[in-house]
């Protein structure tokens, strides 16, 4: 686990002061950069020593097999898994032929610096080598948001204490032995050097290599250039084999002068070009990065992010933790998504191979939300990859005697690459979360076109899948049977109140929707009598619940489970599927993540507020929070339900997930749900937006550790900025017309914003709470605020 306080707090950076070799893999995740196309993890310049090598590109996977006990029907035989691809970032030094590794000699300092504004990771260094010459080097590195398949390099070596002869190998290195990332022999095989060579070519300032995959078939290509300033008599070759290219840069420092290397990089990849064509995709990449020079990309990265920080940040003030974090986190968001197009948002992005590089539903319910109130057109995006991804699920349905589409548990390309049943198959409700996606985004945007195009079809396949599953009852009740809902550890149950509100949804908007468009609907097959059923099984919905508790039950028959004994559980044993059949999970009252809680946040509309205060303090306690997904949820409803306090432990918690490595695994890549989740938590609980039957409306009421919230959101191509204090809140329109006007809801009151005329309204005072929630044993929410000081 990252030590508490491992970074600094500053507004906007994340800066780590000295090199802790213990969380090495860990401080990579959270310094990689990416662009949503390509992914660098934050490893070393040198190249060793590094915790998990890591470069990717979105979607690039190699298929494996699937292991099984025992064959089953319906089973899918192969999963995908990202590739780490040929590695660009490397830049070994050698100083009078002793080699840069900072576990030699000694390391007289060392800083890495993430910096939100700039897009860019810099790092210096002084170092003294075992013979005792010394050298500072500094290094800045980007992906760029403008040129999609670019990176760049700076780096700068710098004589201390007398003439050095420096040799800087810069290389392009094909299958890295990388860290054992599967027990099973047969997956293993499959992913150790995953990549065939096709091509390699060599320039004097730089090189190519073209690789292709063994079983999926894609091809790579990754290409380097470099311009190199530094002393008469500095030399540059390359040479190039199979598996890496390198660009050997030899000169003669005196004391003060300076070696400054740029790197170029470029990659590109595809399952149908030509070799030819994607060389000279790389080729021309290339080409553009060197018209710009690093200049222009380290001005355009900065442009590219002052637009989106104006239209994006949120200020946070009383808790500076949590103001880097929702940064931090709001940057990573965005390095997953900016530059996608019609590519997954997977839930680690590209900063790391957890998951297999695999997307969830965390990408349509947790990432999602935040990148369409605040960059809507990675939205766009990523719904258009999942209508890609339409045939398959539809092949999918079939295979299991079903209509309509049932989108895969966990995917890159669109087939199901998850093996586990229960939390897989069973996990429909991804079908309602994509659909809900859609609706969101349309309703905030008003892209109607996109609407028509990918929408509807959308709407109507997964409705027909809900139309599909569910069943009246003799007494005309709709029920969803045997389905898993977000709580993984109450598994293949009836009537999952989260699964049957927002299929709900789904067949409602579905209805409305081809109602709009009859033409294109009559396209799909969709006749007056099969909407008319969905609107029908819509209004029948069964909502389990418990009169004599007077709580929702999460699945029909919850409440009514026997009690796990949380008393006698260790603190060792969580996560609790590590160490206890999932026997004994699925049929005791014990919560992985927020699920009905989950579904007061975005089926908000279907409860009383009386029933969220019952049902929430219910929940809690019998949640364990195993899930990073959790949190953050938590957080949105203890605000909303009158504990701003408990509200503000687990939005640190959500926030603070990877700058802490509170799960201990940001190794394997940082948790983009959970820091998204700390934008959610932020406007959601304390700003209390929601978003029901097309309304925006506003609930803002802080902490007492809180003193001011404000923050930013695209509403139908208009600006709109929420100023949140303790006893009021501003709503003012930025960059409209005169004309432009938004109607939104604050505290139930009826208001319209202009840009002429901001409006201030005060914030009423809350109703009394109750009796603090209570969590099981152990599990109180992590990183609480420290006490103010005297």
């Amino acid at each position: 686990m990252i030590r508490e306080r491992a970074y600094p707090v500053e507004p906007w950076h994340v800066r780590e002061t000295r090199l802790d070799m213990d969380v090495l893999a860990q401080s990579e995740s959270v310094f990689a950069l990416s662009n949503g196309h390509v992914g660098l993890r934050g490893n070393l310049d040198e190249g060793e020593p590094h915790g998990l090598p890591g470069t990717y590109l979105n979607s690039f996977y190699e298929l494996r097999p699937l292991p099984y006990a025992e064959a089953g029907y319906g089973f899918p035989e192969s999963g995908q898994t990202i590739v780490n691809v040929t590695n660009g970032k490397l830049l070994r030094l050698l100083v009078d032929d002793e080699p840069l590794d900072v576990r030699y000699g000694e390391l007289l300092s060392h800083e890495r610096v993430l910096d939100l504004r700039a897009g860019t990771l810099h790092r210096e260094l002084h170092w003294r080598s075992p013979a005792g010459r010394e050298v500072k080097v500094r290094s800045t590195r980007l992906v760029s948001f403008t040129q999609r398949s670019v990176a760049a390099i700076s780096y700068e070596v710098e004589a201390v204490d007398g003439p050095l002869r420096l040799i800087v190998q810069s290389e392009l290195v094909a299958n890295e032995s990388l860290p054992a990332q599967s027990k099973d022999p047969r997956v293993a095989a499959v992913l150790e050097s995953p990549l065939q060579a096709e091509e390699e070519l060599t320039t004097p300032d730089g090189g190519q290599l073209i690789h292709r995959t063994k079983v999926s078939g894609l091809r790579v290509a990754a290409a380097m250039e470099h311009e190199v300033h530094g002393p008469d008599r500095t030399t540059i070759e390359s040479e190039g084999y199979q598996d890496w290219v390198r660009t050997t840069i030899a000169c003669v420092l005196k004391p003060g002068e300076k070696l400054r290397v740029i790197k170029y990089l470029t990659y590109g990849w595809s399952s149908r070009r030509s070799l030819p064509a994607l060389r000279d995709q790389v080729g021309a990449a290339l080409a553009g990065a060197r018209l710009d020079g690093w200049d222009g990309l380290h001005r355009e990265q900065r442009n590219y992010l002052d637009e989106f920080w104006d239209a994006s940040d949120v200020l946070v003030e009383g808790d500076p933790e949590v103001q880097q974090a929702v940064r931090f986190g709001l940057f990573h968001v965005l390095q997953a998504g900016a530059r996608a197009e019609q590519r997954p948002i997977s839930a680690k992005g590209l900063t790391g191979p957890g998951y297999d590089g695999h997307a969830f539903w965390d990408t349509e319910m947790f990432v999602l939300p935040v990148l369409t109130y605040t960059q809507p057109s990675a939205v766009r995006s990523a719904l258009q990859w999942r209508y890609s991804t339409l045939d398959s699920a539809k092949e999918r349905a079939e295979t299991l005697n079903l209509r309509g589409a049932a989108f895969p548990w966990r995917t890159i390309e669109g087939p199901e690459s998850s093996g586990y049943w229960p939390a897989g198959t069973a996990a429909f409700h991804i079908a309602a979360d994509i659909a809900d996606a859609m609706r969101r985004y349309v309703m905030v945007t008003g892209d109607t076109q996109l609407e028509r195009e990918i929408g509807l079809e959308l709407l109507v396949e997964t409705a027909r899948l809900w139309r599909s599953i569910g069943h009246h009852d003799r007494h005309g009740q709709f029920h969803i049977d045997g389905v898993t809902g977000p709580d993984e550890y109450t598994a293949v149950k009836n009537d999952n109140v989260y699964t049957n509100l927002m299929a709900q949804r789904n067949l409602l908007t579905a209805a409305e929707v081809v109602m709009r468009y009859r033409d294109e609907a009559y396209h799909l097959g969709v006749t007056d009598e099969e909407a008319a059923s969905w609107r029908d099984a819509a209004m029948s919905m069964h909502v389990p619940y418990d009169e004599e508790l007077d709580v929702h039950q999460q699945v029909e028959g919850f409440t009514r489970l026997q009690e796990w004994d949380f008393t006698h559980t260790p603190a060792e044993k969580y996560p609790l599927l590590l160490h206890y059949p999932y026997f004994e999970l699925y049929r005791k009252q014990v919560v992985k993540q927020a699920d009905l809680v989950l579904a007061m946040h975005w089926r908000g509309d279907a409860f009383t507020p009386e029933q969220k205060v019952r049902n929430f303090l219910y929940y809690e306690r019998r949640t364990v929070r195993d899930s990073s997904l959790s949190a953050c949820t938590q957080a949105v409803l203890a605000a909303e339900v009158g504990h701003p306090e408990l509200a503000h432990t687990y939005l640190r918690e959500a926030a603070l997930m990877d700058l802490h490595d509170l799960n201990e695994n940001t190794r394997d890549g940082v948790h983009m749900a959970s820091l998204a989740g700390a934008w959610l938590a932020l406007v959601g609980g304390f700003g209390g937006l929601r978003d029901h039957d097309g309304e925006l409306s506003f609930a803002p009421r802080l902490s007492s550790r809180l003193n001011r919230l404000e923050f930013s959101l695209q509403w139908r191509g208009l600006a709109l900025r929420v100023d949140v204090r303790p006893h009021q809140t501003t709503y003012s329109l930025r960059h409209g017309g005169p004309d432009d006007v938004v109607e939104l809801r604050h505290h139930d009151q009826l208001l319209r914003v202009t840009c002429d005329e901001p409006v201030t309204v005060p914030v009423p005072p809350a109703e009394p709470s109750g009796p603090p929630p209570e969590q099981p044993p152990g599990r109180s929410p992590l990183l609480r605020l420290p006490e103010p000081e005297q």
